[in-house]
């Protein structure tokens, strides 16, 4: 076996863990699944997180989970893929920066980890061993990566910030005063 087919073999291996895993992820969102709580219960926990709407983020969020990552255990649209898993994961990990790093106390650990799999999957492509490969590279362009990249970092950011600036209205108008009237 060759360099180049442990690579090939590697980012398999790499494509098939992260991306099941992000697509059991996504499925818990939209339909319920693998213990999840679907659309409605997600949406819900959305929504009291600070993104709202709540359904419709949790759709946006389940679709590139699930979608993004099956994508990329198949190795197709790879860029696009990669990108649309790793804004999802971006988004989750804002939610659990406040508990710290580590996922034993709550932190952003797990999502960084997916979300840094998911866009370095993004960067160096899928291998030989994908349908990308098998398809001639028609949606899997290197001027896509920067693009897919880019686009989703834009998203991401201002999601996250409306998100933020929620929160920040909501903790205001939920502080006590702090003199009798």
């Amino acid at each position: 076996m060759t360099c180049y087919d442990r690579r090939d073999l590697g980012l398999l291996l790499l494509r098939l863990g992260t991306g099941g895993v992000l697509a059991a992820h996504g499925a818990q969102k939209l339909f319920g699944w693998f213990g999840g709580h679907g659309l409605e219960g997600t949406g819900q926990f959305m929504e009291s997180v600070g993104y709202a709407p709540g359904k419709a983020s949790a759709t946006a969020a389940g679709l590139a989970e699930a979608g993004g990552g099956t994508l990329l255990a198949l190795g197709l649209a790879t860029p696009a893929a990669g990108a649309a898993a790793a804004g999802a994961m971006a988004g989750a990990a804002a939610v659990h920066t406040p508990n710290g790093f580590f996922a034993a106390s709550g932190g952003y650990e797990h999502a960084a980890s997916l979300g840094l799999a998911a866009a370095g999957l993004a960067v160096a492509g899928p291998g030989r061993l994908s349908l990308d490969h098998a398809l001639g590279h028609t949606v899997d362009r290197g001027w896509m990566v920067p693009a897919a990249l880019g686009a989703t970092a834009a998203v991401t950011a201002v999601v996250v910030g409306l998100r933020n600036q929620r929160l920040r209205r909501r903790a205001e108008g939920e502080q006590e005063s702090l003199f009798d009237e």
